[in-house]
């Protein structure tokens, strides 16, 4: 897409750029100038503009329009391109409408009519975004780029809705009766699919399936041996009480990965955590947000919030990064709510489960021999924000050997429906993460977010690797049985 910078006048002709990585500035300078004194790059020419190829052309004016924008958590942007080696769509397809800055000036442009709502070429960029929010992270001026692409999303699913796959899947995890029958068939078939993965896109999504089963290498045992000196109890000194805790139990992670609630559970008594139970709850609508389907997030956020408020005092756990951020999130999502003000006090209860774990120690447990590699969900350490807490619960098994591989806070191309909706794309993104993965040779993956564990496992199958992808809690909660914290 071609970006036609234009500080000066309208009738000052100025050069069409095309631009495949950040435009150098002094950002330090730049960035102290008042909102007001900072153009963009203008190119003033002696001659007319020459002629450019008939694609759509993108004119950034100023980056802080003096009007209130139809998209305020996108006035802060002064275009600097910090985020663009952040975006793993640019770092793929080197197009710079396939960036964080370009599809900011995407949904201006759509959102002040400059555009109409149907353009193909708008709506096929902004498509192609993950969602992973690392363009927040990387930017100095404070820019709530995921919650303006939401909403933009929900301009746009108006008229044009999700795929018929993509609808089935939202309509099964809203809806409990359809959720559970719908992954217990997939619980049986689970075995079977994880041999029938490959790369082929039938093999895809079977690797996929087959990678929501826990595994362990062979060396290591996943309960203590009897007479194994680790499963002794040691002797320790007694943990305090912690007070009340409630797992979020979701609808992928109840469905397919109960093994990790088992394991939150056990780590959370060893560490002095007692649970309470939340009847009523269901998925936390992340899926259908990110979709465009807001109302449907929005009665699914309604419908946990009242679930959780029998229990008011009790900390709220969760153990998949893509559900603490949009649980987070709720205050936002039903701002003009009449239940604003208990969504706030619910999403301020949220925690990720390795902070409470972290907050607790966490006790350490017997050693575990592995060569792990750990790669951060883009929705804990992005969207949340959680980055010392899932170290912390690593750094309580001994004997953990850990491997640091080349951008690792870097999206794997799963986000959710996109590796169904964007599957060419989704892959592309998944086959840098597989080469920086390959380069450290784990005897583990570990993640914190069904769908990263799902399409690194499916991933890692295609390429030949039987490579284990678990959960960190798991390796925790396996360490605390081999030492006799916690026989389950």
């Amino acid at each position: 897409m071609t970006l036609c910078a234009n500080a000066g006048s309208p009738a000052t002709p100025t050069l069409p750029i095309r631009t495949h990585g950040p435009v150098p500035h002094d950002f330090r300078s730049f960035l102290r100038r008042p909102a007001s004194a900072r153009p963009v790059l203008s190119l003033p020419l002696a001659e007319p503009a020459p002629e450019v190829p008939p694609l759509p052309a993108i004119t950034l004016t100023d980056p802080v329009p003096a009007a209130p924008s139809a998209l305020p958590e996108l006035d802060p942007c002064v275009h600097c391109g910090f985020c663009l080696q952040a975006c793993p769509t640019f770092l793929a397809t080197g197009d710079e409408a396939d960036s964080p800055r370009g599809r900011i000036v995407l949904m201006r442009q759509l959102a002040d009519g400059r555009l109409p709502p149907d353009s193909s070429v708008a709506l096929r960029h902004l498509d192609r975004c993950l969602g992973c929010r690392a363009c927040e992270t990387a930017c100095p001026s404070g820019v709530e780029y995921g919650h303006a692409l939401e909403q933009m999303r929900a301009r746009t699913a108006v008229d044009r809705p999700p795929s018929p796959a993509a609808r089935l899947v939202l309509a099964v995890m809203a809806a409990r009766p359809l959720r559970r029958p719908a992954l217990a068939l997939a619980r049986m078939v689970r075995p079977l699919a994880r041999r029938l993965g490959g790369g082929s896109p039938v093999g895809f999504a079977l690797g996929s399936l087959g990678a929501t089963r826990s595994r362990w290498p062979r060396r290591v045992e996943a309960t203590p041996a009897d007479g194994h000196d680790d499963a002794r109890q040691a002797s320790r000194d007694p943990v305090p009480p912690r007070g009340p805790a409630v797992l979020f139990t979701g609808c992928i992670m109840e469905g397919l990965f109960d093994h990790v609630h088992r394991a939150t559970l056990v780590a959370g008594r060893v560490n002095g955590y007692r649970w309470v139970e939340a009847p009523g709850q269901g998925c936390c609508g992340a899926l259908h947000a990110h979709a465009g389907r807001r109302e449907e997030a929005r009665a699914l956020a309604r419908m946990n919030v009242a679930a959780f408020a029998d229990s008011p005092d009790a900390t709220i756990v969760v153990n998949s990064a893509g559900c603490g951020a949009m649980l987070r999130d709720y205050g936002h999502l039903l701002a003009d709510d009449p239940l604003h003000e208990a969504a706030t006090r619910f999403a301020e209860r949220v925690r990720d489960v390795s902070e409470v774990l972290a907050a607790a120690g966490p006790v350490a447990g017997a050693p575990l021999p592995l060569r792990v590699a750990y790669d951060p969900p883009c929705h804990l350490c992005h969207a949340q924000r959680v980055t010392d807490a899932p170290e912390a619960v690593l750094a309580a098994i001994p004997g953990l050997r850990r491997v640091r591989h080349h951008e690792a806070e870097a999206c794997c191309g799963s986000a959710g429906l996109y590796s169904v909706e964007q599957r060419t794309l989704s892959r592309q993104v998944l086959d840098r993460k597989l080469d920086r993965l390959e380069a450290v040779e784990p005897e583990v993956v570990v993640t914190a977010n069904p769908g990263c564990t799902m399409h690194i496992g499916a991933g890692l199958r295609a390429r030949g690797r039987n490579t284990p992808v678990l959960h960190p809690v798991e390796l925790l909660a396996v360490s605390y049985r081999r030492a006799g914290l916690d026989p389950g």
